[in-house]
């Protein structure tokens, strides 16, 4: 138990267009630099979020209006991202993986954002929204990788 871990948390509502990434990313860096993550963690939060928010304005929403809230907060030593949309169900989690062995030229588009999305996250979690929508969480440690697996 550290006596002086300050409690980090912002939240952050935006409509949904491609405009406001750049408000979802510095609300992101905000949160991460506050909490003292590492720069790779930072920007594997920033990919991240960018991806998943990016989704969800186009294929969820398909620029019909909306909005997406989205709160970023320190947990232990975890950084968490909820995002939340009214936009129809879509769970990334079920989306499989994209078979890397085919070279990228032959490969049908998309899915890259999400396996990338899983990559940089520790984990990936799915849920609808009550009422309709989704909650996607993502979750970073922002001790290193290489440390987080001792002990």
């Amino acid at each position: 138990m550290n006596a002086t871990m300050v409690e980090v948390s912002r939240r952050l509502r935006v409509p949904a267009e491609l405009e406001r990434l750049a408000d979802v990313r510095a609300a992101v860096r905000e949160v991460a630099r506050a909490c003292a993550a590492p720069v790779t963690c930072m920007d594997d939060l920033v990919q991240a979020v960018d991806e998943a928010v990016t989704n969800v304005i186009v294929h969820g929403y398909r620029g019909e209006p909306g909005t997406i809230d989205l709160t970023a907060e320190l947990v232990g030593d975890d950084i968490v991202v909820t995002i939340e949309d009214r936009a129809p169900a879509f769970d990334p989690t079920a989306i499989p993986s994209p078979d890397l062995t085919i070279p990228p030229h032959r490969r049908r588009p998309g899915g890259m954002g999400i396996h990338l999305m899983r990559l940089a996250m520790d984990s990936v979690e799915h849920r609808p929204r009550p009422g309709g929508g989704n909650i996607l969480t993502l979750t970073r440690s922002r001790v290193a990788k290489a440390q987080a697996k001792e002990g």
